[in-house]
Order: C-alpha cells, then sequence, then structure tokens
C-alpha cells in the first residue's frame, strides 16, 4: 500500500514538471533552496554547541602561601571585564572599532596555561621542565632575553649595566617586563590533580611558589574549553598553552616567541603555533598504526576543504604548543565556541577574520603513554565538530560578540 502511495506521488510531482514553464520551475527551485537552507540554518542552531556558563567559584584561584599553606580561594584577574568596560565606553563616543580599544597592561611577562583532566601522574613532570626554563628564562632577574626569543633593542646611548639592565644616557635604568606565571585549570578532575599541582608549587622556592595558581572547574568542559577559560585570566604579556602531558619540548617556547616578534602586526598582535608537520616522516609518525595515520591525512584534507585559506594553510593546527601576544587576545578568546578536541581551528579562524597574523613554528615533540584520546571515535568527533563550526560561523549561528 505504502509503495504505492509513493509512486503516485512521484508520478504526479514529474507530470506537474514536464508541464511547468521554466519560470514555475525557477520559483520552485528558489523556494526549495529557501526551504532547505532555513531547514538547515535550524539544525545547526540545534546542534551547534554552547559554551555553559561560568560558575562562580570558577572564577578564583588557589596558591601556596608563604608558610607553606595552601591559601583560601582568591578571585582571578579577568582583562576581559575591563576590556568589555573600555569598548562600552568607546562606543559611547561612536567609536565601535575593537582597535581603538587596548587590553589593559601585562603584569608579567610570560603567562602558562596548563588545562588538566585526571593529570596526577603526567602534570609533574611537565611542570618540572616548565617551571625551570620559565624561571631561568623570564624570572624577575631576567632582563636579557636574548636565548628565549626576547631580543632588546638598545636605545641610543643606552648602555649595558651589571645586573643586565640598561641604562639611558642620562644613568636611568631602562625597565623590561619580567616574571611569569603558571594557571593550571582542572577540568573537573576526579583523580588528585589539584593535589599533584600544588604539591610541586610547595616543593617550589617561596617566590616561584606564588606564581602557580590552581584553578577547578565543577565539571568537565573539554580540553578547548579548560584553555579558553584560563586564557580569560591570564597577567602575561603573551600567553602560552601546553598539553599537560609534556609531550612538546617547553624550551622551544623561545622558537615561539622569536617567530611571533617577527609577524606582530602594528598593534603589537600575533599567534605562533607549535607544529609537528616537519615529523610526518620520522618513526614516531611512521610507527603509528595504518589506521591512525589515515585517519589523521583524512583530517587534513577535511580542515583543507572547510577551513578559510590561511588556516588550511597551517599543517599542524592540533599540537597543543600555541602562543598568543596579549593585544591578539580579545579578537579570539571572548568569541570562542568550541570547548572540544577541535577549539585549536576555531581560535586560527578568529586570528584570520581579524588579520592576526600567524606564524607555523616546528618544535620537539614526542610520543607520551596514557592519552585520552580515542583515536577512532575522537576523529569522527573531530570531523563533526569541524563541519558544524564552519557551517555555524558561516551561517551566522555563531557571531563576534
Amino acid at each position: 500500500m505504502v509503495p504505492a502511495v509513493a509512486m503516485e506521488i512521484v508520478t504526479t510531482i514529474t507530470d506537474a514538471v514536464k508541464n511547468a514553464s521554466p519560470f514555475t520551475l525557477a520559483a520552485y527551485a528558489l523556494f526549495s533552496f529557501f526551504l532547505l537552507s532555513q531547514v538547515f540554518y535550524i539544525f545547526i542552531c540545534i546542534v551547534a554547541p554552547t559554551p555553559r556558563d561560568i560558575l562562580r567559584s570558577e572564577t578564583t584561584y588557589k596558591h601556596i602561601e608563604d608558610n607553606g599553606s595552601i591559601s583560601s580561594s582568591k578571585p582571578l584577574p579577568y582583562w576581559k571585564r575591563t576590556y568589555d568596560e573600555r569598548k562600552a565606553t568607546a562606543r559611547e563616543k561612536g567609536d565601535a572599532l575593537d582597535t581603538k580599544v587596548a587590553i589593559e597592561d601585562a603584569e608579567v611577562f610570560m603567562s602558562l596555561v596548563v588545562p588538566a583532566f585526571n593529570e596526577e601522574n603526567r602534570l609533574g613532570i611537565m611542570l618540572r621542565e616548565a617551571v625551570e626554563y620559565l624561571q631561568r628564562e623570564y624570572g624577575n632577574e631576567k632582563a636579557d632575553h636574548r636565548a628565549n626569543g626576547s631580543v632588546r633593542r638598545r636605545p641610543k646611548g643606552a648602555q649595558e649595566q651589571s645586573n643586565g639592565h640598561l641604562a639611558s644616557g642620562n644613568g636611568s635604568v631602562l625597565k623590561e617586563l619580567t616574571g611569569w606565571e603558571v594557571v593550571i585549570i582542572s577540568d573537573g578532575s576526579t583523580d588528585k590533580t589539584i593535589h599533584t599541582a600544588l604539591e610541586f608549587a610547595r616543593s617550589l622556592d617561596t617566590d616561584s611558589a606564588r606564581r602557580i595558581r590552581v584553578t577547578s572547574l565543577v565539571e568537565n568542559r573539554g580540553k578547548g574549553g579548560a584553555v579558553t577559560h584560563g586564557m580569560r585570566h591570564v597577567r602575561g604579556k603573551y600567553a602560552v598553552f601546553a598539553d599537560a602531558d609534556g609531550a612538546s619540548k617547553f624550551e622551544d617556547l623561545g622558537k615561539l616567541l622569536r617567530e611571533l616578534k617577527k609577524i606582530e602586526d602594528k598593534e603589537g598582535r600575533g599567534v605562533a603555533v607549535g607544529s609537528r608537520a616537519h615529523l610526518v616522516g620520522s618513526d614516531e609518525v611512521v610507527k603509528r598504526s595504518f589506521i591512525r595515520n589515515l585517519l589523521m591525512h583524512s583530517f587534513h584534507l577535511l580542515l583543507w576543504i572547510l577551513t578559510p585559506p590561511a588556516t588550511a594553510a597551517i599543517r599542524d593546527t592540533q599540537c597543543g604548543f600555541k602562543l598568543f601576544s596579549r593585544p591578539a587576545l580579545p579578537y579570539i578568546i571572548p568569541h570562542m565556541h568550541s570547548e572540544s578536541w577541535i577549539f585549536d581551528v576555531e581560535m586560527l579562524m578568529l586570528a584570520e577574520a581579524a588579520s592576526i597574523p600567524v606564524a607555523e613554528v616546528p618544535i620537539g615533540w614526542h610520543e607520551v603513554q596514557g592519552s585520552k584520546l580515542n583515536v577512532l571515535w575522537d576523529s569522527l568527533g573531530m570531523a563533526w565538530g569541524l563541519f558544524i563550526l564552519r557551517a555555524a560561523w558561516a551561517m551566522g549561528v555563531y557571531r563576534r560578540i
């Protein structure tokens, strides 16, 4: 009965098409396209992820006090609040251009954001490597950062002092922003990740211990959500995020900084992306399973098809080692929606949309046991997430705020 009815409907439609005028066919096609586009738009509105609201407790942090005890919860700094206030003031004056609004000044030279979900076994090793490098290169007494990428230009008439600072021609010391911080975001961890982070901080000297800030998200948001959350609260002139597994060679932060400084625009905006693309032919990659390499190349092809030109040109979008200049943050972080593995692509797309220069920099990297990535299912999820992400931005479901 049902097939017969279906055939009758098809026959009726076919006859109507044969007898219709070209104008009627064109109108029908246009109406069909409009209807389908509206259905697709509604579909994207339903399935496109929307980040949950931030809880009050998630805007606080704990650290180790001078006496070795764990501090009470303290409010995290929040540069976006000041930025929004300045932007509102600019708009009241009739100037709505983001480029006319400056983010508040940095308090330290380098901020490190570490997203961590159940990383009690790997976090300590990564932090040890990171903190040793940060203190050596960006500690308060470090004024000349030639080795790590922060190349100082000597003003005319300036002379080097014994402590590394520059003195102007009149003898006054030209101070340079120094210092570092580590913002660890425990992404709804159910193990001893927070305990591990605080115990590591306790093992450091008093000055370094105060620089380790630990924030706990009540519920797991995903790596992208944890990174975005941390980036909202950085105080650095530059902010880098790095995976808690320590797979990236942290000393290559110097390479990222040097290349970022080369491409910064007149507003000081720039992004440097750590890349493992040069390792594609190495033993680390060749020894992977066939299915894993196939999925990797398939994802790259999908990126090339779905993303805008500059983002598509990045050979490794997924490396968890990316550096941002502070002036670039307001053009990226407030507009993030993706909290899953695909968040890196959204960051790069937002940078491209804002004409922020991006440099891809080869870094050292090694495979680390204990990955939470399910190669097959997460790869399929990333492909689906990329499709939804691109459609949501293209159709106006996502918009810059």
